[in-house]
């Protein structure tokens, strides 16, 4: 009996998305440094549809998908980029990248608790107990800091993180649900990112229209750059290619090595602390994505 080789494809799809996201949170802390949230969304997501809009006029694959499906990719752009990465952008101009990593790790364990609410997970002792490990992680990142909450901006960035994670996690259950629907990822993610960006924009008008670009330093528009290149367009690519061959849950168990990626960006770089509580907190969290995805008949 021949071995089955291994997909490389599938293998650089999924270290594509834990390492460049895992680099995002950097980039999105820099890149809010002078420039406010929403406009570095706007100029992220028209950057990266710029680039796919000339991919797909070279190559003629530009084209109306029809309104069914033109609506599914509103619903994605709306949960995954609006919700989701929108959110964890303005979510970052009050907490940490490292913090802001840690809480996006838990995605995971939100799309358990997803699939069971939908009727596309079975309930396990295996995942009540990896839940409730998340939740003591949680428990740990803020058993020491609770006073923080009594600042006003730190309390909105953690509420606002946490939209941005539900918002994450319900896309990546749809996404799942409509694969099949999907024959070509750059023209489906040309309109959610193109959606997206005039969605962001009015939002940005609305929220920070009295910014002054000449405030805006040359490492923040660089990060922006880096954004729009590899954190939207390269690493959207990996993900949704990702998702056509394995589960939602295994691919979100790419929270393990981008979580550790971003807490040790943001500590080398951007100088914060990170506490014990810190990597105990990681711990938990990993430990219960962990227990809740494990499939022992996969791994044989």
């Amino acid at each position: 009996m021949t071995a089955k080789k291994p997909d490389i494809r599938l293998i650089l799809a999924l270290l594509g998305v834990a390492i460049i996201w895992g680099t995002t949170y950097l980039g999105i802390r820099v890149a809010v440094q002078t420039i406010p949230p929403w406009f570095v969304t706007t100029m992220r997501q028209t950057l990266a549809s710029v680039i796919l809009l000339i991919y797909l006029l070279k190559n003629k694959e530009l084209k109306w998908i029809g309104w069914s499906h033109f609506g599914r990719q509103v619903i994605l752009s709306m949960l995954m980029i609006v919700i989701a990465n929108g959110l964890t952008t303005v979510a970052e101009k009050n907490i940490s990248s490292g913090l802001a990593s840690l809480l996006s790790s838990l995605s995971p364990l939100l799309v358990f608790v997803g699939g069971l609410v939908f009727g596309t997970q079975k309930p396990s002792l295996k995942g009540i107990i990896g839940v409730v490990l998340g939740l003591l992680g949680v428990i740990f990142i803020f058993r020491d800091g609770l006073q923080d909450f009594l600042i006003p901006a730190y309390k909105h960035g953690i509420l606002i993180m946490f939209v941005a994670v539900c918002g994450w996690s319900a896309g990546t259950i749809y996404i799942k649900k409509h694969t099949h629907k999907s024959p070509n990822i750059f023209l489906d993610l040309f309109y959610q990112f193109a959606f997206s960006a005039v969605v962001q924009f009015i939002l940005a008008m609305i929220f920070s229209g009295d910014t002054s670009p000449s405030t805006w330093r040359l490492s923040s528009l660089g990060a922006v750059v880096y954004l729009g290149v590899f954190g939207s367009v390269l690493a959207f690519f990996c993900y949704h290619y990702a998702l056509k061959r394995v589960t939602a849950v295994q691919a979100s168990v790419l929270n393990y090595v981008n979580t550790i990626i971003a807490i040790l960006l943001g500590w080398l770089i951007l100088d914060e602390v990170v506490t014990i509580d810190t990597f105990i907190a990681a711990f938990l969290i990993i430990a219960g994505v962990f227990m809740t995805n494990y499939n022992r008949a996969a791994v044989k």
